[in-house]
Protein backbone atom coordinates (compact mmCIF):
# COMPACT_ATOMS: atom_id res chain seq x y z
CA UNK A 1 0.00 0.00 0.00
CA UNK A 2 1.27 3.33 -0.69
CA UNK A 3 1.96 5.86 2.10
CA UNK A 4 -1.15 8.09 0.65
CA UNK A 5 -3.82 5.35 1.25
CA UNK A 6 -2.21 4.41 4.44
CA UNK A 7 -2.77 8.25 5.93
CA UNK A 8 -6.31 8.11 4.26
CA UNK A 9 -7.20 5.00 5.80
CA UNK A 10 -5.97 5.73 9.15
CA UNK A 11 -7.73 9.39 9.08
CA UNK A 12 -10.68 7.66 8.39
CA UNK A 13 -10.46 5.39 11.15
CA UNK A 14 -10.05 7.66 13.59
CA UNK A 15 -13.02 10.02 12.08
CA UNK A 16 -15.34 7.42 12.38
CA UNK A 17 -14.08 6.34 16.34
CA UNK A 18 -14.16 10.27 17.39
CA UNK A 19 -17.74 10.41 15.45
CA UNK A 20 -18.77 7.48 17.28
CA UNK A 21 -16.88 7.57 19.85
CA UNK A 22 -18.48 10.86 20.96
CA UNK A 23 -22.10 10.86 21.75
CA UNK A 24 -22.77 10.60 25.21
CA UNK A 25 -26.16 9.19 26.98
CA UNK A 26 -28.05 12.29 27.66
CA UNK A 27 -29.01 10.14 31.13
CA UNK A 28 -25.37 10.74 32.19
CA UNK A 29 -25.92 14.30 32.53
CA UNK A 30 -26.04 15.07 36.24
CA UNK A 31 -28.20 17.68 35.48
CA UNK A 32 -30.69 15.17 34.03
CA UNK A 33 -33.61 14.18 36.58
CA UNK A 34 -34.53 11.18 34.89
CA UNK A 35 -36.75 12.20 31.43
CA UNK A 36 -35.69 13.13 28.25
CA UNK A 37 -36.36 16.88 28.59
CA UNK A 38 -33.33 17.15 31.02
CA UNK A 39 -33.40 19.69 34.16
CA UNK A 40 -37.15 21.26 34.73
CA UNK A 41 -37.70 24.88 35.26
CA UNK A 42 -38.38 26.13 39.01
CA UNK A 43 -41.92 26.82 40.27
CA UNK A 44 -42.35 30.47 40.10
CA UNK A 45 -44.30 32.17 43.28
CA UNK A 46 -47.91 31.50 42.51
CA UNK A 47 -46.81 27.59 41.95
CA UNK A 48 -46.72 24.59 44.41
CA UNK A 49 -42.95 24.49 45.74
CA UNK A 50 -41.19 21.27 45.00
CA UNK A 51 -38.58 19.45 47.20
CA UNK A 52 -35.04 21.94 47.94
CA UNK A 53 -32.98 18.85 46.71
CA UNK A 54 -34.76 18.63 43.30
CA UNK A 55 -32.64 20.44 40.69
CA UNK A 56 -34.28 23.15 38.83
CA UNK A 57 -33.79 26.01 36.81
CA UNK A 58 -33.92 29.33 38.36
CA UNK A 59 -36.85 31.77 37.07
CA UNK A 60 -35.45 34.60 38.87
CA UNK A 61 -35.32 37.72 36.56
CA UNK A 62 -32.69 39.05 38.81
CA UNK A 63 -30.82 35.62 39.24
CA UNK A 64 -30.78 35.00 35.53
CA UNK A 65 -28.94 38.42 35.15
CA UNK A 66 -26.85 38.26 37.36
CA UNK A 67 -25.85 34.25 35.71
CA UNK A 68 -25.89 35.75 32.25
CA UNK A 69 -23.06 39.29 33.41
CA UNK A 70 -21.14 37.45 35.47
CA UNK A 71 -18.28 37.41 33.12
CA UNK A 72 -18.24 40.73 33.62
CA UNK A 73 -17.67 40.32 37.65
CA UNK A 74 -13.93 41.29 38.60
CA UNK A 75 -11.73 39.14 40.68
CA UNK A 76 -10.90 40.23 44.45
CA UNK A 77 -7.84 41.52 44.65
CA UNK A 78 -6.10 41.84 48.18
CA UNK A 79 -5.17 45.28 49.42
CA UNK A 80 -1.33 44.42 49.26
CA UNK A 81 -1.85 44.39 45.57
CA UNK A 82 -4.16 47.43 45.12
CA UNK A 83 -1.60 49.19 46.84
CA UNK A 84 1.18 47.89 44.62
CA UNK A 85 -0.46 49.17 41.77
CA UNK A 86 -1.60 52.82 42.68
CA UNK A 87 1.73 53.99 41.69
CA UNK A 88 1.23 52.95 38.24
CA UNK A 89 -2.51 54.59 38.28
CA UNK A 90 -1.26 57.71 39.36
CA UNK A 91 0.79 57.64 36.45
CA UNK A 92 -1.73 56.62 33.93
CA UNK A 93 -4.21 59.49 35.11
CA UNK A 94 -1.09 62.16 34.40
CA UNK A 95 -0.75 60.70 30.81
CA UNK A 96 -4.20 61.17 30.27
CA UNK A 97 -4.12 64.50 31.80
CA UNK A 98 -1.29 65.24 29.41
CA UNK A 99 -3.50 64.11 26.31
CA UNK A 100 -6.57 66.14 27.22
CA UNK A 101 -7.09 68.65 24.47
CA UNK A 102 -4.42 67.18 21.79
CA UNK A 103 -5.53 65.52 18.59
CA UNK A 104 -3.86 62.17 19.60
CA UNK A 105 -5.18 59.17 18.55
CA UNK A 106 -5.46 55.45 19.66
CA UNK A 107 -1.54 54.68 18.95
CA UNK A 108 -0.66 57.77 20.28
CA UNK A 109 -2.98 56.74 23.34
CA UNK A 110 -1.94 53.12 23.66
CA UNK A 111 1.79 54.31 23.54
CA UNK A 112 1.17 56.82 26.56
CA UNK A 113 -0.59 54.51 28.75
CA UNK A 114 1.94 51.45 27.96
CA UNK A 115 4.60 53.87 29.12
CA UNK A 116 2.59 54.43 32.78
CA UNK A 117 1.86 51.26 33.30
CA UNK A 118 5.19 49.49 32.01
CA UNK A 119 3.29 47.78 29.43
CA UNK A 120 3.90 47.09 25.57
CA UNK A 121 0.76 49.19 23.69
CA UNK A 122 -0.80 46.21 22.03
CA UNK A 123 -1.48 44.77 25.74
CA UNK A 124 -3.18 47.97 26.67
CA UNK A 125 -7.14 47.82 26.16
CA UNK A 126 -8.44 50.18 24.25
CA UNK A 127 -12.37 51.37 23.91
CA UNK A 128 -13.45 54.76 22.61
CA UNK A 129 -17.63 55.32 22.96
CA UNK A 130 -18.04 58.87 21.81
CA UNK A 131 -15.68 61.53 23.61
CA UNK A 132 -14.46 58.87 26.24
CA UNK A 133 -12.09 57.22 25.61
CA UNK A 134 -11.21 53.88 28.21
CA UNK A 135 -7.53 52.23 28.44
CA UNK A 136 -7.09 49.14 30.67
CA UNK A 137 -3.97 46.96 31.30
CA UNK A 138 -2.15 44.99 34.09
CA UNK A 139 -0.38 41.86 35.16
CA UNK A 140 -1.61 38.75 35.97
CA UNK A 141 -5.50 39.43 38.50
CA UNK A 142 -4.74 43.47 38.98
CA UNK A 143 -5.89 45.81 36.42
CA UNK A 144 -5.35 49.60 35.90
CA UNK A 145 -8.16 51.50 34.35
CA UNK A 146 -8.57 55.13 33.54
CA UNK A 147 -10.91 56.85 31.26
CA UNK A 148 -10.95 59.79 30.13
CA UNK A 149 -13.67 62.66 28.72
CA UNK A 150 -14.50 65.12 26.18
CA UNK A 151 -13.49 67.76 28.36
CA UNK A 152 -9.94 66.30 29.88
CA UNK A 153 -11.04 65.20 32.41
CA UNK A 154 -9.40 61.68 33.67
CA UNK A 155 -10.60 58.55 35.96
CA UNK A 156 -7.96 55.51 37.10
CA UNK A 157 -8.79 52.75 39.22
CA UNK A 158 -7.04 49.64 40.55
CA UNK A 159 -9.30 46.78 39.95
CA UNK A 160 -9.46 42.89 39.60
CA UNK A 161 -9.07 41.92 36.09
CA UNK A 162 -12.59 40.30 34.95
CA UNK A 163 -14.04 36.97 34.80
CA UNK A 164 -13.09 36.78 30.80
CA UNK A 165 -10.09 37.90 31.05
CA UNK A 166 -9.72 41.34 30.18
CA UNK A 167 -9.51 45.07 32.50
CA UNK A 168 -11.84 46.48 30.91
CA UNK A 169 -15.50 45.12 31.19
CA UNK A 170 -17.21 43.51 28.10
CA UNK A 171 -19.87 45.84 26.98
CA UNK A 172 -22.82 42.89 26.45
CA UNK A 173 -25.94 44.06 25.57
CA UNK A 174 -28.12 42.00 22.83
Amino acid sequence: MSRHLLRTAALGTLLLVGLLGGCADPRDDPRATGTSEGMRYCPGPNEPPVDPRTPCISQDPAQKYAENHGYRRQMAISEEQRAGARGKAEALGKALRGLAGTSAGEAEVRAAAAAALGLEPNRVEYRKRGEYVELGGGEGKVCVNGGIDGQGRATTEVAGRTMDGTCLPGLGGH
